[in-house]
């Protein structure tokens, strides 16, 4: 049988795992492994994928991947207990003995040196406020080289001379997602001094797999295990003393939420890093090794590769384990000569043989069995947990087959609700307020003063109704981030992407992408900035693509003025028909883009469901602080920039005087020069395509535009007809996004992509309002 055949509530043993490359050794790591029990717990409401129990976590598969993994011996799921004779071992100090203790050099660095740390762990371990707790406000937010992955460092608080980066959450070393390939090339070319490896000590299997990775690297490293509190009002309890003599390193319990073991952490952090005390080379490749057959394989290897390791500046330990399990990115960067590379495929081929299995599932084994070993020592379990059982019970209704949706779209409707109708529509109209009576006193002033014409038009007309307008939305754009940071926290979104994840499916995307781009009916601008939670590079260009496609807030106010002006009786059919015009533009872009330039297979949706909890309070006000400053930062650049131009080309005519109407501006000339572009679909006036042009600052511009050009409502319905109204309606659902918008695609895919996006859809906005009207002409 198959994985997929497992009936709900069963166990069965892993008997092989299939696919190839990358994909298969995602699964391995994941902890899909020969010769482990996997138990069946349920189907996503739309019957794909399925959530699976796995050495104590729960995992995502969908079903056409769960058909590569054959399983034997199916029974009934039992909790088995296993009780060991556990030494009682004193804790160590500083610098006071322990295993770890041994490789302390005898000259520290420098009091002045710079103690740079990489904070690593999987995703959902409390990375991100513990991150919080060691550098307070004392950090600053910006990209990787070369990739848009968020890239935070920060100072230790009180800690002078320290750096802390916190590298994006992995569960492996293996080079298959952009965040894996990010923190893999930062810790081996920017040679941090120590590495903070923290661990969710309540699903310790699954996070000390990187824990063992991290410790090839041979760089001093302290293993902070988080959630401590929760481990012990369970029951359970780690003997830290223990686990610490096993591994050869220092392991701290704390609990990063309620500040608790901190200092202690900081204390062995800048120990090992200042002293440079790496980690003790622990043998741990014999662990329930048949035979002892990855052993030597990897110790051959290692003696094969040294001097190659040592020139490339890789350690021996690591890339001899990713030799061993096929990493080309390692082969390729040790330049082995064709000797070398035989003998070394006759080493591991032998190592396959004597083991009975392929190379990267041996590898994998041979980490999972020394966990194991490592648990059964150290770990009490506790009975399960109070957070698990509050999961399972929720779950049953926000991941039910026939309430999930229902809650899912009663959750989103709430938070755009409270975003875009209360709390930040209040917020949005008490600062639009404030800078409205901002504005008007400084006119007051410059008018009083006899300020130049010009300087008071710029100040007035372009910084305070330009980037005031935008900025106006900051309120909305905070507030929608709270909410939907709340939801991610709790762990509520891995939930949607579980979901949702069939219905993308059929579009070439992954459930993730759901959420970034229903964000995208409340404002494009925070639906792009989501996209940086998608781990496939490719997934997160479509989806930023498409979330223009979806009809942003800003747009209401076109189709309420139109709707109202020229179908009085059918407002509410109007409105309906863009916003489902709109998702069905974005699903024909999404499958055409699949077949093009995005070829090829989303993402394997593999991915861990964490039990629900409560957000922490710093997490979310850093959060919120991070968007606020990230989109005031654009207000005050790019969109600055783009106000100032439109305010220059309203403002002056070709002989650069200030003009008093703006039908003699250099703008109203641009526009006649387009406005024959729009002929063919019944839009030749000049004062449409300046509303159009004014609408890339802000969409809410093109109604004020045109109601100053035109005068009246009257004066506009005698105008335009209802077709061309339409077909107009038409064009402003699908043109250009705002000045704010291409801002922020421009940050996350460069300045070509956002070229290319302004481009192409007014072409496809171009088309289809000639189609509306065309077809509207003929019927």
């Amino acid at each position: 049988m198959t994985l997929r055949d497992l009936p709900i509530g069963k166990t069965a043993t892993i008997r092989s795992v299939g696919g190839e490359g990358a994909l298969r050794q995602h699964f391995l790591d994941m902890g899909l492994i020969p010769k482990g029990d996997v138990t069946m717990v349920k189907y996503a409401p739309m019957g794909d994928p399925m959530e699976l129990r796995i050495h104590s976590y729960e995992l995502t598969l969908r079903l056409a991947d769960a058909e590569k993994i054959e399983i034997e011996n199916i029974r009934d799921t039992s909790e088995e207990t296993v009780t060991r004779n556990r030494e009682n071992i004193p804790h160590p100090g500083l610098g006071e003995g322990g295993k770890y203790h041994q490789k302390e050099t005898e000259h520290p660095l420098p009091d002045d040196a710079l103690l740079t740390f990489a904070l690593a762990g999987n995703q959902n371990c409390g990375k991100t406020t513990l991150f919080n707790q060691l550098t307070g406000s004392n950090q600053h937010v910006g990209n990787f080289p070369g990739v848009t992955v968020d890239r935070k460092d920060g100072a230790i608080r009180g800690k002078a001379n320290t750096l802390v980066t916190d590298l994006p959450g992995i569960y492996s070393m293996s080079p298959y997602t952009s965040e894996e390939i990010v923190t893999r090339n930062f810790v081996l070319n920017e040679h941090p001094k120590g590495i903070i490896n923290i661990v969710d000590a309540t699903n310790i299997e699954r996070n000390l797999y990187l824990t063992m990775q991290l410790m090839e690297l041979d760089i001093p490293m302290v293993l902070a295990l988080n959630m401590m509190d929760e481990v012990r009002e369970n029951g359970g309890s780690i003997i830290v003393n223990q686990m610490e003599e096993m591994l050869g390193i220092p392991v701290v319990p704390i609990s990063a939420a309620k500040n608790e073991g901190i200092d202690e952490l900081i204390s062995h952090a800048l120990h090992v890093a200042k002293y440079q005390e790496k980690p003790t080379e622990i043998d741990y490749c014999d662990a329930n090794d048949d035979g002892g057959a990855v052993h030597r394989c990897l110790h051959a290897i290692m003696h094969l590769i040294e001097d190659h390791a040592a020139e490339a500046g890789i350690p021996v330990r690591f890339a001899a384990s990713k030799l061993a399990e096929g990493d080309s990115l390692i082969l390729d960067s040790l330049h082995l000569d064709q000797n070398e590379k035989e003998m070394l495929e006759h080493i591991i081929v032998q190592m396959e043989n004597e083991r009975g299995l392929d190379r990267a599932a041996a590898i994998a084994h041979m980490r999972f069995d020394f966990i194991q070993k490592i648990c059964d020592e150290t770990v009490i379990k506790p009975k399960e947990s109070k957070e698990h059982l509050r999961s399972v019970a929720i779950d049953k209704i926000l991941t039910g087959k026939y309430t999930a949706i229902p809650c899912f779209i009663g959750i989103m409707g709430l938070v755009f609700f409270l975003t875009f109708g209360v709390i930040g529509a209040f917020l949005s109209d008490l600062l639009d307020l404030g800078i409205t009576s901002l504005g008007n006193l400084v006119d007051g002033l410059m008018t009083s003063w006899n300020v130049n014409q010009a300087l008071h038009s710029l100040v007035i007309d372009g910084i305070f109704n330009g980037v005031g307008s935008v900025l106006s939305f900051l309120p909305i754009i905070v507030t929608l981030f709270f909410f939907l940071s709340l939801l991610e926290d709790s762990g509520y979104m891995a939930r949607v992407a579980f979901v949702m994840d069939k219905l993308l499916r059929k579009i070439g995307l992954s459930g993730r992408s759901i959420v970034p781009m229903l964000i995208g009916f409340g404002c494009t601008v925070p639906g792009v900035m989501a996209s940086r939670t998608l781990p496939s590079e490719r997934d997160r260009k479509m989806t930023i693509l498409l979330t223009p496609f979806m009809s942003c807030s800003a747009k209401l106010p076109i189709y309420a003025f139109f709707a109202a002006a020229f179908f009085p009786e059918h407002g509410a059919l109007v409105m309906i028909a863009l916003y489902f015009g709109g998702i069905f533009m974005g699903i024909l872009m999404a499958l055409l883009m699949g077949h093009t330039m995005f070829s090829g297979e989303a993402v394997p949706f593999v991915m861990e469901l964490p039990n629900y909890r409560l957000p922490g309070a710093k997490n979310v006000g850093h959060l919120l602080w991070d968007k606020a400053k990230d989109f005031l930062q654009r207000a005050f650049t790019v969109i600055f920039l783009a106000t100032m131009v439109i305010w220059f080309l309203q403002s002056f005519n070709l002989h650069l005087n200030m003009v008093s109407d703006s039908r003699d501006s250099i703008l109203a000339m641009v526009a006649g020069v387009i406005a024959p572009l729009f002929a063919p679909m019944g839009l030749a006036d000049w004062r449409i395509s300046t509303a159009l042009i004014t609408g890339f600052l802000a969409k809410e511009s093109v109604v004020s535009t045109l109601s100053i050009l035109f005068g009246s409502t009257a004066t506009l319905t005698s105008g335009i007809t209802p077709l061309s109204a339409a077909s107009l309606l038409v064009f402003c659902l699908l043109y250009t996004p705002c000045v704010a918008a291409i801002a922020s695609i421009k940050r996350e895919l460069g300045g070509k992509w956002a070229v290319g996006v302004v481009i192409i859809q007014c072409i496809i906005a171009w088309i289809a309002a000639f189609l509306v009207y065309l077809i509207g002409s003929w019927i």
